[in-house]
């Protein structure tokens, strides 16, 4: 783990750590019928009160001995496979789901519990809030596509805010990588480079969501976060799918945007036409679109306007032999304490980029990390 430092740099003063400096607006009283809604708790307030027991170890929400009232949130995305030689459908779907839980982000050994999808007003999102990522705090993401777009219908119902922007995520994807580290595979064995993971058998709540499949076909899954206009009212809403894409019978269609090439195809036999990674692609573009039109209308639905979106996903293929797992969740964690320990507070992290807090806990660069054959991604890389 790393060394501590009696106390933390001044971040770089430049335009990247402009925008984790920014204060947070006053929360304002809002009246609807007789209720009136000021919850008064500040972005500062949620951070001092998410901070675990434990000097090395992350710890889901909710466990007993946190410094307050505060969570984390963070976004992990995951795909990997197994061979079937040996195993059985359980065993197969035990080995791929826990490879997607070790792999990227590093989650292993946790009993995982599943939440509902929100980002609320007593949480932080790391990479966002905290510990920016670079490219987003440097405000240099290009968007994935825009809502509505040219491919929405003429009389597609504009949201109240007007155009909304949808990144990539992988920036965020990133910073959760760098908060847990990573156990690598290299060769027959494993590479420790794990830095303040959950601790393990800790009970960490996600929003999360898995698919899991034998092959032929490509197993994915997506993940996109919408930032509410005001944290101090309203939650960020998360969005998790997952799903396989197996052989269809006929001619693929060369734009199926609109067409029925959605969800829930099986791999009942290995005969018909397997798309190629480039139409799978195409696929999992249509799907974030259509995540991102049922973003804006929840927001409408509940009076909620968000500004921006974060979205991507990660697909691999998978052959007959083999069974596949994707995974994709946010846990709501509580930080180490070793990694807000050489700061003030843990609300100075506003003011600091994820690089700037690497620099001030002494981190070394994780090195690149392995790369899964027969696997891609939309909107996954880590500068976007």
């Amino acid at each position: 783990m790393p060394a501590k430092s009696k106390s933390a740099k001044k971040p770089v003063k430049s335009k990247s750590s402009k925008r984790g400096s920014a204060k947070p607006k006053p929360a304002k009283s809002r009246s609807v019928g007789t209720a009136s809604f000021n919850p008064g708790i500040t972005l500062d307030q949620v951070i001092n009160g998410a901070v675990a027991p434990f000097n090395s170890y992350c710890m889901g929400y909710m466990n007993p001995g946190a410094s307050g009232y505060g969570y984390i949130s963070t976004m992990k995305l995951s795909v990997d496979k197994v061979s079937l030689e040996g195993l059985d459908p359980g065993t197969e779907g035990i080995v791929s789901y826990d490879r997607c839980e070790k792999d990227d982000a590093y989650i292993g050994q946790i009993n995982m519990g599943t939440a509902s999808s929100f980002c609320g007003v007593n949480g932080a999102l790391w990479g966002y809030h905290l510990a920016v990522a670079d490219a987003i705090a440097g405000r240099n993401l290009q968007p994935l596509f825009t809502y509505p777009g040219p491919d929405y219908p003429p009389d597609e119902k504009l949201p109240t805010q007007g155009i909304v922007p949808v990144y990539p995520v992988g920036p965020l994807l990133d910073a959760t990588v760098r908060l847990f580290g990573r156990m690598d595979k290299t060769g027959s064995g494993e590479t420790d480079l794990r830095r303040f993971p959950p601790m393990p058998g800790a009970h960490v709540i996600c929003a999360n969501k898995d698919a899991s499949q034998v092959g032929p076909g490509y197993i994915w899954s997506a993940i996109a976060i919408a930032i509410a206009e005001d944290r101090t009212q309203a939650a960020n809403l998360f969005i998790e799918d997952a799903n396989f894409i197996g052989p269809t019978q006929g001619t693929l269609p060369s734009n199926p945007r609109g067409s029925n090439r959605r969800s829930g195809r099986k791999p009942a036999t290995t005969q018909g036409i397997m798309p190629t990674p480039e139409q799978v692609e195409q696929d999992l573009l249509d799907y974030l679109h259509a995540i991102a039109k049922s973003m804006i209308l929840c927001g409408q639905d509940q009076d909620v306007v968000y500004t921006e979106i974060y979205a991507g996903a990660k697909y691999l293929y998978v052959a007959e032999d083999e069974w596949g797992c994707a995974l994709t969740c946010g846990p709501y964690i509580v930080l180490a304490q070793d990694s807000v320990a050489p700061f003030p507070a843990p609300s100075a992290l506003e003011n600091y980029t994820i690089s700037q807090w690497e620099q001030v806990l002494g981190l070394q660069p994780l090195p690149p990390a392995p790369i899964i054959p027969d696997s891609g991604g939309i909107g996954v890389g880590a500068n976007g």
